[in-house]
C-alpha cells in the first residue's frame, strides 16, 4: 500500500516541492539555522509559561513534562481536507447510529453483521445504558479520529477515539504559539483558523440540554489536578466559560444535577465529563470511586442531565468493532465508507490468527481496549523475546487482539537539534455533534514521531505536535494573514452546511 520510506508530504520523488509546501520550503532555505533554534526554544519557554504539560502514570518525573513541539507546521490542501471531512461526518453519524442501536434494538447483531458476542462481552458494553434514550441520539458529542496518510490519494482511519479524546488544547494552544513565533509565514498563507473551536463545541453542548425553558448550564467534571489531562480540561474550560467541577462539587437532588455555589445550588444541565464510566457514579458503577457523582446516573436515566460524550461510548473505541467500521457505515447509511479502514486482522479468527502468528515479525498486533501506544508490538522494531512473548499472549487470549501491517506513515519536515529531516506523523481532527448535525475542525492536532524512523507519535511515547494548517488552494496572498471572515470557505463550520443538511436527512 505504501513506499517503505513513507509518503513524502512536501517533498516529490525527483526532489520537486509540492504546491502546499512551496512557501515553507522558501522559509526554511532562507532561515538562518540560529533562527529557527532560537524560535524551537522560545516555544518551549512559552508552552512551559502557559504551564502546558502532561503526566504519564508510573513515571516519577512524568508531572512537568512537556509535549515537545515542532515548529514546522503540516500543510492540507483544501481539496484534500473536504474529502476527509466528508469521511469523518459520514464516520461520525454511523457511529452515532450504532451505538443507539446496540443499546437499544440491536438490529445489526441480528442482522448478522456483528457477532453477539463481540458487543455483550466487551468490558466497555455498559448494561445501564439499554434501553435508555440520549437526547437526539447523540452518543458522541466529542470525536477525535486518528487518521494516517500512506500515499497522495486517501488518508486512512486508524483509531476511533470517542470516550474522552483529548489533544484538542494542544491544537489550540499550537496555532497561538505559531502565530506569535511565525507571522511571517501566516503572511503568504490562508490558514483556516481553529479558535472559534471552544464556541462550536459549546453550541453543540447546549444544543442537546434534555430541557427547555431555561439557558442551559454546563459544566466540565474532572478528575482533578492528578489527571494526565488536567491542564486540558481547566483549559477548555476556561475557554468555554464553564464551570469546571470535580465530583464533590456536584449533587444530586430529586433526579436533578446541581452544582454547590456560594449562592446556593444552581442546576446543572450539561456534563462534559472526562471521567470514565467506571468512576462516574459509585452508586451506579464502582463504589469506591471518590471521582464521581452519586446518583448522576439516577438523573440520567430521569433525563434531567446530558452528558457528554454519553456513558457506554466506550465500546466504539474498541479495535474489534474498527474492524468492522466498513460494514456498520453500509448497514446504518446505506453508503459505501468514504474513509478506509487501515487492513486489519482479527486474531479471534482463526485463519487470521495462523497468519499473525506466521508473520509477527512484520506486524503491529494491538490489544483491542489498549491506547497511549501501550499493550502492543511492532514486530520490525521487536526483539526475538517479545516477538516470543506476543505470540504465548495471541494463543492464550486471541479475541483480545487484532493486528495490522507495518504501515510507513508519511511524513513532514521537522526542525531538530541536528538539522531539519522527515518525521513520521499522523493526524487526529476533532469532530463535534449537536442537535444541529456534524462539525470538523478545519485541521486538528498532528502527532510527530520525533525519533528517526519511528511510528509511535503518542506523547506517552516520547512523540511530539505540530500545528495543522488548512490553506486554499490558491493559499498564497499578498495582503497578510486572512481571518475568517476573509478566507472564503475556509471557516470552521462554514463548509459544512451541505454535511448538515445531509446529517439531518440520514438521521
Amino acid at each position: 500500500m505504501a513506499r517503505a520510506r513513507g509518503y513524502d508530504e512536501m517533498t516529490l520523488d525527483d526532489g520537486a516541492i509540492r504546491t502546499a509546501y512551496e512557501r515553507i520550503a522558501k522559509w526554511l532555505a532562507e532561515a538562518p539555522k540560529d533562527l529557527l533554534a532560537s524560535r524551537h526554544s522560545h516555544a518551549e519557554l512559552m508552552f512551559r509559561r502557559i504551564g502546558i504539560t502532561f503526566n504519564v502514570y508510573g513515571d516519577k518525573d512524568a508531572s512537568e513534562r512537556l509535549i515537545p513541539f515542532d515548529i514546522i507546521p503540516r500543510v492540507i490542501q483544501r481539496t484534500e481536507w473536504v474529502q476527509l471531512e466528508a469521511g469523518l461526518v459520514q464516520r461520525v453519524n454511523a457511529l452515532n447510529r450504532f451505538l443507539c442501536d446496540i443499546y437499544g434494538a440491536q438490529e445489526i447483531v441480528r442482522a448478522g453483521i456483528l457477532p453477539r458476542d463481540i458487543v455483550e462481552t466487551n468490558p466497555y458494553y455498559n448494561k445501564a445504558m439499554i434501553g435508555q434514550k440520549v437526547p437526539h441520539d447523540v452518543y458522541v458529542h466529542i470525536a477525535g479520529i486518528d487518521v494516517v496518510r500512506i500515499d497522495a490519494n486517501d488518508f486512512y482511519v486508524l483509531e476511533d477515539n470517542v470516550r474522552t479524546p483529548s489533544g484538542v488544547s494542544y491544537m489550540l494552544e499550537n496555532r497561538e504559539v505559531m502565530m506569535r513565533l511565525a507571522p511571517d509565514l501566516f503572511a503568504d498563507h490562508r490558514v483556516a483558523p481553529v479558535e472559534n473551536y471552544p464556541d462550536a463545541l459549546l453550541a453543540a453542548l447546549r444544543s442537546v440540554t434534555p430541557t427547555d425553558g431555561h439557558e442551559p448550564a454546563c459544566a466540565l467534571l474532572t478528575p482533578g489536578p492528578f489527571n494526565s489531562a488536567y491542564y486540558e480540561h481547566s483549559f477548555l474550560a476556561d475557554k468555554l466559560g464553564i464551570e469546571l467541577v470535580e465530583g464533590r462539587d456536584l449533587i444530586v437532588e430529586n433526579d436533578t444535577v446541581f452544582m454547590r455555589t456560594t449562592e446556593g445550588p444552581r442546576r446543572v444541565d450539561v456534563i462534559y465529563r472526562r471521567i470514565d464510566d467506571d468512576f462516574i457514579d459509585p452508586e451506579a458503577f464502582n463504589p469506591t470511586s471518590m471521582l464521581g457523582v452519586p446518583g448522576l446516573m439516577r438523573a440520567y436515566k430521569a433525563g434531567n442531565v446530558t452528558i457528554a460524550n454519553a456513558v457506554g461510548t466506550g465500546i466504539a473505541d474498541d479495535k474489534a468493532i474498527y474492524t468492522y467500521m466498513p460494514e456498520i457505515i453500509e448497514f446504518y447509511l446505506g453508503e459505501k465508507p468514504l474513509l478506509k479502514n487501515v487492513p486489519t486482522w482479527r486474531c479471534r479468527d482463526p485463519d487470521s490468527l495462523k497468519y499473525v502468528l506466521e508473520h509477527l515479525p512484520e506486524l503491529v498486533v494491538k490489544e483491542v481496549n489498549g491506547s497511549g501506544g501501550y499493550g502492543m508490538l511492532v514486530g520490525p522494531h521487536a526483539s526475538s523475546a517479545q516477538i516470543a512473548e506476543f505470540a504465548a499472549k495471541l494463543k492464550d487470549d486471541p479475541g483480545n487482539f487484532i493486528a495490522q501491517p507495518t504501515l510507513a506513515l508519511s511524513t513532514c519536515p521537522t526542525f531538530f537539534d541536528t538539522g531539519i529531516g522527515p518525521r513520521h506523523v499522523d493526524l487526529r481532527p476533532f469532530v463535534l455533534s449537536g442537535a444541529n448535525g456534524v462539525r470538523v475542525v478545519p485541521g486538528g492536532l498532528t502527532r510527530v514521531a520525533l525519533k528517526e524512523g519511528s511510528l509511535v507519535v503518542n506523547s506517552s511515547q516520547g512523540g511530539g505536535t505540530k500545528d495543522t494548517w488548512i490553506v486554499d488552494d490558491g493559499y498564497t496572498n499578498g495582503n497578510g494573514f486572512q481571518t475568517q471572515s476573509q478566507s472564503q470557505g475556509l471557516g470552521f463550520g462554514q463548509s459544512q452546511s451541505q454535511s448538515f443538511g445531509q446529517n439531518q436527512r440520514q438521521s
